[in-house]
């Protein structure tokens, strides 16, 4: 019983199924293109503000996780692309090294490693943006001068982290193996031994941890705009109707960003999640349900960018005060109408 439960393209020395290499190179076009573009336009905008030319802490973890989903797509689809090419598995391109092949490892490790270090630079995001609003004193006060190097140290701390969490199977905790037809190797989500059914749902955990921090970060936040919202219309209500004060607005545009791109994060993560845990308990292999949960979770990296293009255009930030504007003026009509 326990012997037929093995993945069927764990051995496999070439594609299976006669698989086109079209999909994977548009993917990497298009993740490739938007974090470019998305770096591009960061850096527009700090030229665009003159002198002196300094970023938000805030802009400098946008940009940090930029660069990360630009370098987990520089290092990870090469390999598939060149699998392809040359019609063989990711474990017969570098055998060796124990099962399932060093190059399989490989992919495996910075498969999961781009998985949870732009969520950790999320995490700090999300806390940086729940201290300036909900803590402004504290932050003013305590981290305004450490704020910039802070969020310069976010990035290398995050992939400190994530690159030693993600090496224990490495060192024998948990199982790597190839995913059919051949281009994919990450942590093994289903059957096999405790610590590699254990690592599995440690890891579906810590995402999972992760994104609820990030959602109670973002509430909180959301909560404490809100209360400022309303102290600001109670003190001038004469001219509520104008649009919020620049750093206000600079703040909730910060929140929109966050927020949008926490939906895209849990929409990405929620299938290798769910998928782990019932791996975990299951009798029997579901190929298909893993190999869509891998490439849910590729695709975060590629649409990641592409939000953030979007949420910078004239149009949607137009649209977005506008939408303020309105509720800003609905709510100062109210006492009046009273």
């Amino acid at each position: 019983m326990a012997a037929a439960a093995e993945y069927s393209c764990r051995d496999s020395r070439a594609i299976q199924g006669g698989e086109s290499a079209l999909p994977g190179s548009l993917l990497f076009s298009a993740g490739l293109l938007g974090n470019l573009l998305a770096l591009f336009l960061l850096g527009q905008q700090r030229l665009r503000r003159g002198r002196p030319p300094r970023a938000s802490a805030f802009y400098l973890l946008v940009s940090g996780l930029a660069v990360t989903d630009l370098l987990g797509k520089c290092l990870l689809s090469p390999m598939v692309l060149v699998a392809y090419a040359r019609n063989r598995s990711l474990s017969e391109l570098w055998p060796g090294g124990g099962e399932p092949g060093r190059l399989c490892q490989l992919f495996a490790f910075l498969m999961a490693f781009f998985g949870l270090a732009p969520t950790l630079l999320l995490l700090a995001m999300a806390l940086e943006c729940w201290l300036s609003l909900g803590h402004p004193y504290f932050y003013q006060r305590h981290l305004r001068r450490c704020r910039r190097a802070a969020a310069l140290l976010a990035p290398a701390a995050a992939a400190a982290l994530g690159a030693l969490f993600c090496a224990l199977p490495l060192l024998g905790f948990g199982a790597t193996v190839q995913y059919c037809p051949g281009t994919w190797c990450f942590i093994r989500m289903a059957g096999g031994s405790a610590p590699a059914r254990g690592y599995s749902v440690l890891y579906a955990s810590l995402l999972g941890a992760l994104g609820l921090a990030i959602g109670l970060c973002n509430l909180a936040s959301m909560r404490s705009l809100y209360r400022m919202a309303r102290r600001s219309h109670r003190r001038s209500v004469p001219t509520a109707g104008r649009a919020p004060a620049g750093p206000r607005m600079e703040e909730l545009d910060h929140l929109v960003l966050l927020a949008l791109m926490t939906v895209l994060f849990t929409v990405c993560s929620l299938p290798l999640i769910i998928r782990a845990y019932v791996g975990a308990f299951a009798t029997n292999l579901d190929e298909k349900a893993d190999l869509t949960a891998l490439r849910f979770l590729s695709v975060n990296s590629i649409v990641d960018p592409w939000v953030f293009i979007i949420f910078r255009t004239s149009v949607f930030r137009k649209f977005l005060h506008r939408v303020c504007r309105r509720l800003n003026s609905k709510k100062a009509a109210t006492p009046q109408l009273l």
